[in-house]
């Protein structure tokens, strides 16, 4: 049995890159976790997409232990986080079971736009913030210019900043020492009422549902009857223990420690992540206060290829939704598509992914559908609808007026790409809000509109600024903005899957786009195929596929011209017909690569 006061609860934060998933390695090999013959490269990011993109999507845990120069052992319970602006809830839920965090910036980048963004989630945490300075080993390395960066962009003190190399294990030590003596413990009572924060589940095939919690108040054993306090659900608990980053068994869990707990629990909709688990015979009278749900910003339909797919898509979003808090789904309908489900997401990047882990995980051939995001539309008879999908848009006659989200963005740029960035932002819509400098870093912070975010906006930035631009964004308010639908018809039948709503000023230029583009992705038929783009009943682009010829006069060898047109007539009404009665199949790559228009 651990004391309290030999327990230390810690996140590490950081922008992405800057070296998390590698410090939180070499804190595992230091503590002895994980053999020699067993460790490997961010053994924490587990998901092979993870390893593959080289990022960390799911917050993980891992149970440390550490003799400290005092000669007392210490359990460090770490939690390594993402750093993409996208997994932001991944961090915020991580954040709220710990009392401290790790700082890392790296010393030869400094202070990027995420690094803020996270640090300001642990300064509202109200937790204690070690700053690390990483990859001193690098020729560009600046510890001195980063620690000024620190005070003057943070303000926070980086005076006894840490200085490490996650890669070459340099001040791992120095670390480990700076963690046991600056950290707070945890606070709790093992007599009282048993309370615990539920921070993460996921499924598992064999034990059901998996929850991760921290215990703040009383104690969870196996055998005991453990109630949910949001949804009211009660289960018997077949076991507790931690991660190292193996399973590890323990007859019980007591305050401020951080592990898991499987109670059998079939139903998916009873876990809720934030939700507190408290004894069934002596329950809390009331719960932690938990976290903000968090809010979708993304919009967009995903559909199965084969209509016979749709009950597994519905368990597997289930079952994904268990594991990914941040992402919201319903059922929708298409004329095109058929049965599906409008699903929410915290931005393009947590679409792609959970696309991808639902294709993977699940064995699921998906459509996806234009990103959106959610309009406020103002009727002229007073009501206000929310619109998620643009083929759901009421008859123009009918609104008054159309609100559309608006965004904060922060970003951070060297001095020589500033101009470009300010003509993006100009071009995207966005008006100025503030331009300082922190060192020969340009930090500009814009008002911009969401949906000229949605599309590639992020690409564009990272292009124009060769790769050195941050960039981070927290949700603003909704302004009236002249709003249009813009349909797409493939040979005169609208596509609702690609149906989007933009601006006026931009609809003629984005509407030739896509007719462009989808002329070079979809295949040639044995008929002409008209690809058009329109707002209500006018066209504004047209793009013709042109049709595939068969050599109908192959077989005639000479002879009177009379044969020949007889052919070539024939030939002429068949096509007419297949123009009249055919259908276009589009390539699921084809809607992909629609939605990825350049300027």
């Amino acid at each position: 049995m651990t004391d309290l006061s030999h327990i230390r609860n810690f996140a590490i934060i950081a922008h992405i890159d800057h070296g998390k998933s590698t410090l939180a390695d070499r804190l595992i090999q230091t503590c002895g976790n994980v053999t020699a013959r067993d460790m490997r490269d961010q053994i924490l990011d587990s998901m092979d997409i993870e390893r593959e993109r080289g990022i960390t999507i799911k917050a993980q845990t891992v149970r440390l232990a550490y003799t400290a120069k005092n000669g007392k052992t210490y359990q460090l319970n770490l939690m390594d986080t993402p750093g993409h602006v996208d997994f932001a809830y991944e961090v915020s839920r991580s954040l709220a079971a710990c009392e401290g965090s790790i700082l890392v910036v790296d010393a030869s980048q400094g202070v990027e736009a995420q690094t803020l963004a996270n640090v300001y989630q642990a300064i509202e945490n109200h937790h204690e913030i070690v700053p690390i300075l990483n990859k001193i080993d690098l020729p560009a390395a600046e510890p001195e210019r980063v620690r000024e960066q620190i005070e003057e962009v943070i303000g926070i003190d980086a005076s006894e900043a840490v200085l490490v190399s996650a890669k070459s294990g340099i001040g791992i030590d120095d670390l480990l020492e700076a963690l046991v003596t600056r950290l707070p413990p945890p606070k709790g009572e093992d007599k009282g009422p048993l309370k615990a924060l539920l921070v993460d589940s996921w499924y598992d095939a064999y034990l059901g549902v998996i929850t991760l919690v921290r215990v703040v108040d009383g104690v969870i054993k196996k055998g005991m009857r453990i109630r949910m306090m949001a949804t009211g659900a009660v289960y018997e608990v077949d076991a507790v223990g931690y991660f190292t980053p193996k399973l590890v068994h323990l007859p019980e869990l007591r305050p401020g420690e951080i592990g898991f707990v499987t109670a059998g629990i079939k139903a998916v909709a009873d876990c809720e992540v934030g939700d507190t688990l408290t004894d069934d015979k002596a329950p809390a009278t009331t719960p932690l206060p938990g976290f903000k749900p968090s809010v979708p910003v993304v919009f967009c339909g995903l559909f199965p290829v084969d209509a016979a797919d749709y009950e597994h898509l519905r368990d597997s979003l289930a079952k994904l939704r268990l594991n990914d808090a941040s992402f919201n789904y319903q059922p929708e309908t298409s004329v095109a598509l058929g049965f599906g489900f409008r699903c929410g997401f915290l931005g393009l990047l947590h679409l792609e992914i959970i696309q991808e882990r639902l294709e993977r995980e699940f064995n699921l051939d998906l459509i996806t559908t234009a990103p959106s995001v959610v309009y406020k539309v103002y009727m002229t008879d007073g009501s206000v609808q929310e619109l998620h999908n643009p083929a759901d848009m009421p008859d123009p006659a009918r609104i008054a007026k159309i609100e559309e989200p608006w965004i904060k963005a922060t970003i951070l740029v060297p001095d020589e790409y500033l101009g470009d960035i300010l003509g993006l932002c100009t071009q995207r819509r966005g008006q100025q809000v503030n331009l300082t400098y922190a060192g020969k870093r340009a930090m500009v912070v814009y008002r911009l509109p969401l949906n000229e975010i949605v599309f590639d906006f992020y690409d564009r930035l990272k292009s124009v600024s060769r790769g050195y631009a941050s960039f981070d964004y927290d949700m603003d308010d909704y302004a009236e903005s002249d709003l249009i639908k813009l349909s797409i018809l493939v040979n005169q039948e609208p596509v609702d899957a690609l149906a989007f709503i933009c601006h006026k000023s931009v609809a003629d230029n984005r509407g030739r786009a896509i007719c462009e583009k989808l002329k070079e992705l979809i295949p040639r038929q044995m008929f002409q195929i008209a690809i058009q783009a329109s707002i209500g009943s006018r066209i504004i682009a047209r793009e013709t596929i042109s049709a595939l010829r068969k050599d109908v006069l192959a077989k005639c060898y000479g002879g009177d011209v009379s044969r020949k047109r007889k052919l070539l007539d024939k030939q002429k009404e068949g096509k007419k017909r297949m123009r009249q009665f055919g259908k276009v199949e589009i390539p699921q790559s084809a809607f992909l690569a629609a939605l990825k228009i350049g300027d």
